[in-house]
C-alpha cells in the first residue's frame, strides 16, 4: 500500500491506454454535453474542429477512469479530493485517438489538523496516440499517512 510517506516530489508516471470510440463521444455528448460539434459529423465538420470531437468533460471522464485504474494497480492509500485548480483543454480528442496519461507530483503536505492524512498536488498531462498533449489538469490527492504525527 502506497502513503502519503511513499510519494515524492518530481516523481512521473505514465500510464493507461484508452480508445475513444465513436459511439462513447456521441452517447457522452448527448447526455452531458450536446453542443452540434460532439454528435454529429457535418456540425463539426462546419466548426474548427473540422470532425467529430469529444466533449471536454468526456475527456475529464475517461481520465478519471484511467487514474482509478492506475490507484488500484498501484494500491494507493487514496482518499478522494477536494478538487482541481485548473483544466485545459488544448487539442480536439477524436473518435479513433487512443488516450494515455502522465502524472508529476508537484509537492505533499501532512494535514495540520488531521495529522492521519496529507493531501499532494500533482500536475496531469493527457496525450493521444502521437504523443500530443490534448489535456492539463493540476489536481490534488487527498492520501492517508501510514502513521500519525502527533
Amino acid at each position: 500500500m502506497m502513503y502519503l510517506e511513499d510519494i515524492e516530489p518530481g516523481e512521473i508516471q505514465r500510464f493507461g491506454s484508452y480508445p475513444v470510440s465513436r459511439q462513447e463521444v456521441i452517447e457522452f455528448a448527448s447526455k452531458y454535453d450536446p453542443q452540434p460539434f460532439h454528435l454529429s459529423d457535418e456540425a463539426a465538420a462546419q466548426t474548427h474542429f473540422g470532425q467529430l470531437s469529444a466533449s471536454g468533460w468526456h475527456t475529464c471522464a475517461m481520465t478519471m477512469a484511467m487514474l482509478v485504474e492506475n490507484l488500484k494497480e498501484r494500491k494507493q492509500a487514496g482518499l478522494g479530493s477536494p478538487g482541481l485548480d485548473e483544466i485545459r483543454w488544448l487539442k480536439p480528442v477524436y473518435p479513433g485517438d487512443t488516450l494515455s496519461v502522465e502524472t508529476e507530483i508537484v509537492d505533499k503536505k501532512r494535514s495540520a489538523s488531521r495529522p492521519e492524512m496529507g493531501s499532494f498536488r500533482s500536475i496531469v498531462r493527457v496525450y493521444n496516440q502521437d504523443g500530443v498533449v490534448v489535456m492539463t489538469m493540476k489536481s490534488i490527492g487527498l492520501i492517508r499517512a501510514r502513521e500519525a504525527v502527533v
